[in-house]
């Protein structure tokens, strides 16, 4: 495996700026995933890092070595792509070597052979080496395509939504399984999705896309809980982040300048009536067997609230709600650092005097 290093990039088609001075580290062994919607950059990063397209400015960088002059073949980096790609005329087995047949890396059947079956029990497909592709289901296929990228062992590998076209069951149960693969192996991945639950339970860490620049990058807990910009705190989360001006709810430790608050449903709880809780009304409960949701109205804004599963409440019904832990923005959108409590102020204080 090698690190990856994308350093000022720069990619336009037309007057359309896809990539925009973009800088980017991928550890050797890390599982870097780029999140963001439909036209943030994220495909065109890696078709960059592969070779298919040639950035206007900044370099690419594979093992140490510079590779933005050097053509797909010569990067040693695989490409799993969004759809399937399979060859529907050959066996699952046939599919998996296919790489290994190749003129550039040809091997030796016998080892061929040790490399396919490994590859296919890792994937848990090693039942169907027989079959024929067209004889598969989605998430078999899709198993092969990921397979026929380990094969190569190469240096990195690149990854376009892989899981997209998969059922919700399918994508969660490859999810883990692609968790395992990368922790077995120990690879170097890029990975890019739209799907914020890929990227929290897949990624070393995430770095986030907006009209192609690079707006943060941090682990799955720093991105959630210290989000740098709105933009960012609404990427991550289900439900989003509740979004509201600020003095909709009480928040005393809300610094100045503070123009918008995010909530997580986390962040909000059913309270009594007092100085730090406003009065609500509910819209709609939405039963998820282990919690609830609770769509509410407080002064004229909507939002959801985390609830006990068993608490008897219903549509109609007023509750009172608190905030225990905001995100202040300013009015640039731009997140502001809330000061410490005095517990946690204390702590900080005698954690620096320490020798």
């Amino acid at each position: 495996m090698a690190e990856v290093s994308l350093t000022g990039v720069t990619k336009r088609f037309g007057g359309a700026t896809a990539l925009d001075d973009l800088s980017l580290t991928v550890g050797d062994g890390e599982l870097v995933v780029l999140l963001g919607p439909t036209g943030a950059g994220k495909t065109t990063a890696l078709r960059v890092v592969a070779g298919l397209e040639r950035p206007e400015a900044g370099t690419v960088s594979i093992g140490g070595r510079p590779v933005t002059d050097v053509p797909p073949a010569g990067r040693d980096v695989a490409f799993v792509f969004q759809q399937f790609s399979l060859y529907p005329h050959l066996t699952v087995y046939d599919n998996l070597a296919f790489p290994l047949r190749s003129p550039m890396r040809r091997e030796p059947e016998a080892a061929i052979r040790l490399r396919v079956e490994r590859i296919a029990a890792l994937l848990r497909i090693d039942h169907k080496l027989g079959n024929r592709a067209t004889r598969l289901s989605g998430g078999e296929m899709q198993r092969v395509a990921i397979g026929r990228a380990l094969v190569r062992r190469p240096a990195v590998y690149l990854m376009d939504e892989p899981l997209s076209a998969l059922d919700a069951k399918l994508r969660s149960e490859l999810r883990l399984e692609l968790k395992r693969i990368k922790d077995e192996m120990g690879a170097t991945i890029l990975y890019v999705t739209h799907d914020q639950i890929e990227a929290m339970t897949l990624a070393t860490r995430i770095g986030v896309l907006d009209r192609g620049r690079l707006v943060q990058v941090g682990t799955p807990r720093e991105v959630y809980e210290r989000p740098c910009s709105v933009h960012v705190a609404a990427r991550l989360g289900t439900p989003a982040i509740n979004l509201i001006p600020a003095g909709v709810l009480p928040a005393p430790a809300a610094p100045p300048g503070t123009h918008t608050i995010g909530a997580r449903t986390e962040h909000l709880r059913l309270g009594a009536a007092g100085p730090n809780g406003r009065p609500a009304l509910i819209h709609r409960v939405e039963h998820l067997g282990d919690q609830s949701h609770l769509h509410v109205e407080v002064g004229g804004h909507t939002l959801v609230v985390l609830a006990d599963a068993h608490a008897p409440l219903k549509a109609g019904d007023r509750v009172v709600v608190e905030l225990t832990d905001p995100v202040c923005f300013d009015a640039d959108g731009v997140r502001i650092d809330v000061p410490p409590g005095p517990a946690a102020a204390a702590a900080a204080m005698m954690g620096s005097m320490r020798p």
